[in-house]
């Protein structure tokens, strides 16, 4: 199931990315407890004129150079007035580009009602665009599979199956000749941006690798650093079934299944476990014929686009008929006559 994100809190905002947006904190750690409860920025020009009936009030409020040069022309009464008044309607905290300094009512207002206030030297419209990816991250749909995901040459491959029935043999099989792990056992999986779904691991786990009969094993210790990969997104689900007599296997590739996650359709295959079978070269070409089909290039639907052609062609070809014998004259030949007794 989904899990719903209601809100964040500032202090979880600040920690997990407060290195990369470089922010530095101006009022130190007071109302860090306040949520963001919405996933996107806000540039409050409007509510600064004094403007609040369509303030978004829910989300991360950003101040740039238009804002502080207009800042400068309000009165110090008004602008107290202007950001009691935003703090009154629940802003999570403002955050100053460019390294601007607070103007002196902002800073009063902000430590009188314990406002986080933050500065970043970064540009506005840069800043805007890394915070919005950042959080829109947070507020992403997500879930959990029991699953093992890697990269295989570029194409994030997912392996589904009961418990026992070789993902993470076929995984270690895979990571052996080249390929990334990015989860084993349980795959996180987060819906980004509407249209791609995005696999990572649980930071517990990344890395590690249970096998039966041995345990767990450290993957970057074993394969090196290329061995691991942080996240993936998802371009094909393979599951693994145990084969029995009566099973009917994909022949020719012509049908299309997909598994649905998180209201995402992803292209989906099913492989069967069996004495004798390369499980992880299977999925290995599988992952390549995904790619293949990416690029508009499907074996399955070439090959019956040429066997349909190669048939309608002999259908078309003229029944060839019995050309019967002529002589050098260009008369048929004289055929003997048989005399009745």
């Amino acid at each position: 199931m989904p899990k719903a994100i209601h809100g964040i809190s500032v202090a979880h905002f600040f920690e997990t990315h407060g290195a990369k947006l470089q922010l530095e904190t101006v009022t130190g750690d007071a109302g860090m407890h306040r949520l963001i409860h919405e996933g996107s920025i806000n540039r409050p020009a409007l509510a600064l004129t004094g403007f609040f009936k369509y303030f978004a009030n829910k989300r991360i409020q950003v101040l740039g150079a238009a804002e502080m040069t207009y800042l400068k022309t309000v009165p110090q009464k008004q602008q107290i007035i202007i950001f009691q008044k935003m703090v009154k309607e629940g802003i999570p905290c403002l955050i100053l580009t460019r390294n601007y300094l607070p103007t002196h009512p902002m800073l009063a207002v902000a430590t009188e009602m314990r406002l986080p206030l933050f500065r970043t030297p970064l540009i506005t419209m840069n800043f805007v665009n890394a915070a919005t990816l950042c959080i829109d991250n947070e507020f992403s749909p997500s879930g959990t599979e029991h699953a093992t995901t890697l990269d295989v040459k570029g194409v994030g491959v997912m392996l589904r199956g009961d418990s026992g029935v070789g993902k993470s043999e076929c995984a270690l099989a895979m990571i052996e000749r080249g390929h990334s792990l990015v989860a084993d056992d349980l795959t996180v999986i987060k819906l980004l941006d509407e249209r791609e779904l995005m696999a990572s691991s649980r930071p517990l786990n990344f890395g590690y690798m249970e096998c039966r009969g041995i345990g767990i094993i450290n993957v970057g210790e074993m394969f090196g650093v290329k061995s691991l990969r942080q996240e993936k997104r998802i371009d094909l689900v393979v599951s693994l079934r145990e084969w029995t007599p009566d099973v009917v296997e994909e022949r020719t590739g012509l049908e299309e299944n997909h598994y649905e996650m998180l209201g995402m359709r992803v292209p989906h295959i099913e492989l069967y476990v069996r004495p004798g079978r390369d499980m992880a070269r299977l999925v290995e070409v599988a992952a390549l014929t995904q790619a293949l089909k990416k690029m508009g290039h499907d074996p399955a639907k070439t090959f019956n686009d040429r066997l349909i052609k190669f048939m309608s062609d002999q259908a078309s070809r003229p029944v060839p008929t019995k050309i019967k014998p002529i002589d050098r004259d260009g008369n048929p030949p004289h055929e003997p006559t048989t005399t009745s007794e």
